[in-house]
This record gives structure tokens, sequence and C-alpha cells, in this order.
């Protein structure tokens, strides 16, 4: 279908403003952490990296990146090894319930975080002997897991069962088949699932206050407890803009592997 001149100036209208109304706040914080002035005169007079600098100065600071990285690195790791099982359960096998079992998989990310927290908070709490920091990695890895089995469940689909069945006819074992012919398909699709779940998972705040044990604070959740204290604004805005520029680079990586790898599949 050829669009009009004015249809597409329309719809390149629209498109602008979208993004405009996402991005530019974000433009915005980056731009402040720079801002000389504590009271964030606007436009900036003076640039400055003394905010960034005072930021990993802070020990609150590196304590809660220390803790978010960690976090996430095993929020990951659980995700990647059970959201593989659950892809190739639910890909290469036929048995009751198995649309359920999907969409429980999925409700965690669907649900809204609160509605989500509240639940682990009460689990927690009620019946596992209260709020740890293995209790936040188990809250993160909820909803770590979708991206996982989504990109897992996808390459499947796309990777005939024959390779595996002709594997273990010729003597493999499933273990052996597993690791020489359906991880290797697998291998780009977990690594930018992966990827989704770490940065998902690095800067999550909603599930993160319900699930996170005494003493146990992210970025995300420094950032929010030192936002409104008039004195720490200008770092907040410096651990602000370093918390989307770590966010960015996972997703972009994760993008720019399925990208690849559908551009591959279609070939």
């Amino acid at each position: 279908m050829t669009l009009t001149r004015p249809v597409k100036w329309l719809f390149g209208a629209f498109m602008t403003l979208g993004l405009a109304f996402i991005y530019v706040p974000l433009a915005v914080v980056v731009l402040n952490s720079f801002n000389a002035s504590t009271t964030f005169a606007w436009p900036p007079t003076q640039l400055t990296l003394r905010w960034w600098q005072a930021a990993f100065a802070n020990e609150g600071v590196r304590t809660a990146l220390w803790t978010s990285v960690q976090l996430a690195a095993l929020a990951t790791l659980v995700a990647l090894v059970l959201g593989t099982l659950a892809a190739m359960a639910l890909t290469r096998y036929d048995f009751f319930g198995r649309d359920v079992v999907s969409l429980l998989f999925v409700l965690p990310i669907a649900l809204p975080g609160i509605v989500t927290g509240i639940a682990l908070n009460n689990v927690f709490t009620s019946y596992l002997g209260g709020l740890t920091f293995a209790t936040l990695v188990i809250g993160h890895a909820t909803f770590c897991i979708v991206v996982v089995i989504n990109n897992a469940a996808a390459r499947l689909r796309r990777t005939a069962p024959s390779l595996e069945e002709a594997s273990m006819d010729l003597g493999a074992t499933r273990a052996r088949t597993f690791r020489l012919v359906t991880l290797p398909a697998l291998r780009s699709a977990l690594f930018a699932g992966g990827l989704l779940a770490f940065g998902l998972s690095f800067d999550e705040i909603i599930v993160t206050t319900f699930t996170a044990g005494p003493g146990v604070q992210t970025l995300p959740l420094w950032i929010f407890q030192n936002l409104f204290r008039p004195n720490q604004a200008p770092i907040v805005n410096a651990v602000a803009a370093f918390l989307v520029l770590v966010s960015i680079v996972p997703i972009y990586l994760a993008n720019r592997l399925s990208g690849g790898a559908a551009l591959a599949a279609q070939r």
C-alpha cells in the first residue's frame, strides 16, 4: 500500500510526538546529571562531572549497585535454567493442561507489579519465615523467566525436532543430545533472553519493595528513598542517569541478537 505525502507527514508527526513523550524526560534526567546548578536551572549554564564523582564515592550507592548486580545475575541464572526447561516441555511435549501451564508462566509479567509483589510478600512472610535476599531473587526470577521462555520457545519452534531424534537414533542420550544439538541451537536465543532478564531485574522496583529483606537495598530502591531529599537530589540524578544508560545496553544487545536470529531464520 502506497501512502500519500500528507499521510506520511501525519504518521511521522505522531511517531515524533510519541518518541518525544518517552525519551525527552529521560534526556533531561541525563543532562541534569551534568548540571552544575544544585537547583537544576534550565537551560544549564555550566556542566560538571561533580555529581557523578559524588555518586560513585557514595558508599550507599556502591553497596546498592553491587546488590543490584548480584540480584540481577542470580535471578537471570535461575530464569535461564527454569525457563529453558519450561520452554523444552512446552514445545517438545504434548500433555494435558499445556496451554494452562503456558499461561501461568506468562501471568507474573502480565499482572500489575504491585499484585505480584503483595502475593509474594504474603507467601514469604506467612509460610517461609520472612524476607531475605533469597526471597528477592525468587521474586525477580518469577518475571525474568517469562522472557527466557519466550525466546527459547520461539527458537525451538524454528528448530526441527528431527535433529534431536536423529541424534538419539544414533545412540546419543537425551543429555548428550541436549548438550550437542539443542543447546547450540538455543545459544543466541538464551543469551538474548538472559540480557533482557538482567535488564528487567536490574531496574525493577515494585516487586523489589515487597520482597526485599531488612537492610537489602538495590539501586532503584536507593533512588526512590533519596529522591525527595534536597541535598541528595543532584546525586540521585547522576545515579538515575547511570541506571538509564546501564539498562539500555542489555536491551539493545538483546534486540540486535533477536533481530539477527530472525533474519538468519528467514534466509
